[in-house]
């Protein structure tokens, strides 16, 4: 047998321990694959290397709940806990320190956060609750959407053609629904949707982008300060008056950047369970589109990894001690993926837990999953409803997926589609029929009137 030089009756620092860098071509390709060799190797816990900073990555499911509930109270997200940083041993230069640098909610504790955190309640109440008339008018708006971005990566294709479901639909959309969220004017409104894609697309212009993204928004909560509306800043102030503006805008950034791709990641990740899994498709007949999006919030978390915690003591854990004021991040699909956990689990069945953690629990857990997953639903059932025919244009195990420490996301989504007899030039609803017999004069010509840069832009993403 292989002596085993890892124990937990000698603190070991995380700066001193061999830790294998996480995020490789094969992580990529199967973070599954590299969990399992990590927890054959350490345990329910291991040292990896996060772009040249040493973490910890913790994969046992138990461990990850009891991390995320902190029923003790020592599981701190505030980076004042963060020992390296504050000690200013993080390089300036690294990649994801852009993530950290925004003091919102995600990043606080106790009371602070639960100030916040009630005012998020309030304001997304009305928006989950279907009983309430801004629900069903968001509904209905992201109907109107969905339809948008099919007819717009649809045409000129005739019946059939080729479209990326990523670029095209599953990211557009959520963004377009948070953008009514937020309550900016039309053409605003239009205009903040572009920065958000160029920010989280993170290309050569995404710095100018984010830099007026945040005008906008701290525009935004100065507008709504001084004339509320019926949108999530409006119903945040009234929940919490107190809020500033820098608050106000630190929080309402949070919707676009991490709702938006989340939300995002789960449309496509169900759409590829859907294509590649008869048994589920089956489902969309059965009427059970949100027991199929809870299977994929299983199989395929859209955040796989949350972001860092940072005991505020010693904590013995798996083989070894954590240290007080070291970065510990968990990792969701590694969690699902512990046998202890997914060996009751049916593969095949519809049906399954609510027991994951795709949401969360404790203090940070998403206040939005209801939100994310009816977005999720009206998009899948919407795609599915004018597609009579979708297939991958590649095979599943050759998807390309964003390299991300946080997100299990699609870069691309090729499929071939073919559109429904209903939704087909000949076949839509609304058009005039083929007269027989007498000849008619031409109907007038009638110039179609300019189309908003934001139809421009979604146009664009066809070409890309």
């Amino acid at each position: 047998m292989k002596p085993d030089p890892w124990t937990a009756s000698i603190p070991q620092l995380l700066s001193s321990m061999r830790a294998e860098p996480l995020l490789t071509r094969d992580y990529d390709s199967s973070p599954s694959l590299v969990h399992e060799r990590l927890r054959d190797t350490y345990g329910p816990v291991a040292p990896v290397d996060l772009l040249g900073v040493p973490v910890w990555l913790v994969l046992g499911y138990s461990e990850v709940r009891e991390i995320l509930g902190d029923q003790g109270g020592i599981w701190s997200k505030r980076l004042a806990n963060w020992r390296d940083r504050a000690e200013g041993r993080i390089p300036p230069e690294w990649p994801l320190s852009p993530a950290f640098e925004v003091n919102s909610s995600a990043f606080q504790d106790g009371a602070p956060l639960r100030r916040v955190r009630d005012a998020w309640t309030s304001a997304l109440a009305p928006f989950q609750d279907h009983t309430h008339v801004q629900s069903q008018a968001l509904e209905r708006a992201a109907k109107k959407y969905a339809d948008d971005l099919i007819t717009v990566l649809s045409e000129g294709s005739g019946t059939v053609g080729w479209a990326d479901l990523s670029a095209q639909f599953a990211r557009p959309l959520p963004l377009m629904v948070i953008n009514r969220l937020l309550g900016f004017e039309s053409a605003q409104g239009d205009d903040v949707f572009m920065d958000i894609w160029r920010m989280l697309d993170a290309g050569p212009d995404a710095a100018e982008a984010t830099h007026r993204l945040l005008s906008s928004v701290v525009d935004l909560a100065v507008t709504k300060m001084r004339n509320p509306g019926q949108d999530f800043p409006s119903y945040m102030l009234a929940a919490n008056p107190d809020f500033t503006v820098d608050e106000m805008a630190r929080e309402l950034i949070m919707l676009p950047v991490l709702t938006g791709d989340v939300t995002a990641s789960l449309i496509c990740n169900t759409i590829v369970e859907i294509l590649v899994n008869p048994h589920v498709r089956a489902s969309l007949n059965d009427g059970i589109i949100e027991e199929t999006i809870n299977r994929v919030a299983l199989v395929n978390p859209p955040m796989a990894n949350l972001t860092f915690r940072f005991p505020t003591v010693d904590v013995k854990m798996g083989r070894f001690v954590i240290a007080a004021g070291d970065p510990v991040m968990v990792s969701v699909a590694g969690a699902h993926a512990d046998p202890a956990f997914g060996a009751a689990i049916d593969p095949h069945a519809i049906r399954s837990t609510r027991a994951h953690l795709a949401w969360g629990v404790g203090p940070h857990r998403c206040q939005g999953q209801r939100l994310a997953t009816r977005i999720t639903a009206i998009a899948v059932s919407r795609l599915f409803e004018r597609f009579s025919r979708i297939r991958l244009a590649l095979p599943a195990d050759q998807l390309p997926w964003r390299p991300s420490p946080f997100l299990r996301a699609l870069r691309s989504l090729p499929v071939q589609f073919e559109l429904s007899q209903a939704h087909t030039p000949s076949g839509n609803a609304g058009s005039r029929p083929i007269s027989q017999g007498r000849s008619q004069a031409p109907a007038p010509q009638h110039q179609e009137p300019p189309r908003s840069a934001l139809w421009r832009f979604l146009q664009g993403l066809r070409r890309q």
